[in-house]
């Protein structure tokens, strides 16, 4: 009998098809909306901002730079006080204990002829000092065994004395050297982050930049020419006021006057003398490379220039920039003379020596060889005339 049912017709499904399509919609839909909700990448920093930056990194390494050399310096110092207190301690220790000999010699000396109890002997060999403290020996002790005693208790209170020095004068060492590493420390990241800055630029981006500087350069030395205008002008109208006044006094016979003058220029010659020794010495270092914390010969940073080259012309100044703006004379940057000292910054972290016409020589900055550049490059702090 045939079967009333219709035969079941093949119907192809697509069910997996638009699920997939449904998982890719959601995963486009997904996408779009993560990349709406994005937040938006930072813009780049134009390339006047990258050398702002650039500028302001290498001037807080010159600060860490000064910082390194100020704690380089007092550890040093630092360094031989404490070997030469641990030299005292020795020798402290070497008289303590020939003290303590000769004690011992006199107590062993009683104890054989049988004057002291044999009790005494161990006080001896663990403190001499109380062993002889003993009032009832005491009293029968010669002046030269009383002697031997003061003597140890002397030696005894010094040794201790510098021991408690040496102590402190090694925890001084220690934050010293802390601090050393901590401000090579800093030096190196601000470095390592201006290098990090530069390498991202290309090579249009690099171009623009050394537009930029040669435009800095040439503000600068146009400032540099300026001051060495004025600057002529006040010699040539300081010299015509001593040719007047040389020829008003030759008129009245002023003999003093020629006395005075004399003098004056045997101590201006002293001081030009001094600066032509340090600007010669500058001259030749011209080339050689910015290293931080270098004073020479075949690299320096910025004050370890400044200190080489007075140092050539027989005077001593400090190391760090800190201290030499200290130092001698304050000058105005209008009455600047060579061999001056220029001092840059709010917080006084480079100097240059002067060279006349607006003009110094310095140790710039790493990357960079000593070389002359105008004083106005950098914002100036101060000035100072060494000697």
């Amino acid at each position: 009998m045939a079967s009333h049912r219709k035969p079941r017709s093949r119907v192809r499904t697509t069910t997996p098809a638009v699920g997939l399509t449904t998982a890719a919609l959601a995963g486009v839909t997904l996408l779009s909306t993560q990349s709406a909700t994005a937040a938006p990448s930072a813009p780049k920093p134009s390339i006047e901002d990258v050398q702002k930056k650039v500028d302001d990194l290498y001037r807080q390494a010159g600060t860490a730079t000064q910082q390194y050399n100020k704690a380089k310096e007092a550890s040093a110092t630092q360094r031989g006080k404490v070997d030469a207190l641990l030299e005292d301690v020795a020798e402290r220790a070497d008289k303590l204990n020939e003290a303590r000999r000769t004690l011992g010699n006199y107590a062993a000396a009683q104890y054989r002829t049988g004057s002291i109890a044999p009790t005494a002997t161990f006080f001896l060999a663990d403190d001499p000092q109380s062993y002889f403290d003993q009032n009832q020996l005491m009293n029968r002790m010669t002046a030269q065994q009383q002697k031997a005693v003061t003597d140890f208790r002397t030696q005894e209170a010094a040794a201790a004395k510098k021991r408690t020095e040496a102590t402190k004068s090694l925890e001084t060492l220690t934050e010293s050297q802390a601090t050393l590493r901590t401000s090579k420390q800093a030096v190196q990241k601000k470095l390592g982050e201006a290098r990090a800055m530069l390498s991202k630029l290309t090579a249009e981006e690099k171009a623009r930049l050394a537009a930029l500087e040669r435009e800095k350069e040439a503000e600068a030395k146009r400032k540099a020419e300026e001051l060495a205008r004025r600057q002529a002008a006040a010699k040539a109208e300081a010299d015509r006021k001593a040719e007047e006044a040389a020829k008003q006094a030759g008129s009245t016979g002023g003999t003093g006057t020629g006395t005075g003058t004399g003098t004056g220029t045997g101590s201006d010659t002293s001081a030009t003398t001094k600066a032509e020794k340090v600007l010669a010495f500058a001259r030749d270092q011209i080339g050689k490379p910015y290293v931080w914390g270098a004073t020479g010969p075949s690299s320096y940073d910025c004050s370890g220039l400044t200190q080489a080259a007075w140092k050539a012309a027989g005077v001593d100044i400090p190391r760090t920039t800190w201290d030499q703006v200290k130092i001698g004379t304050r000058i105005a940057t209008a009455d600047l003379q060579p061999g001056d000292l220029v001092f840059f910054y709010d917080d006084i972290s480079h100097v240059g020596i002067y060279k006349g016409d607006g003009m110094m020589i310095h140790a710039p900055k790493p990357g960079a060889n000593v070389r002359e550049e105008s004083i106005y490059y950098m914002p100036i702090y101060g000035s100072v005339r060494p000697a």
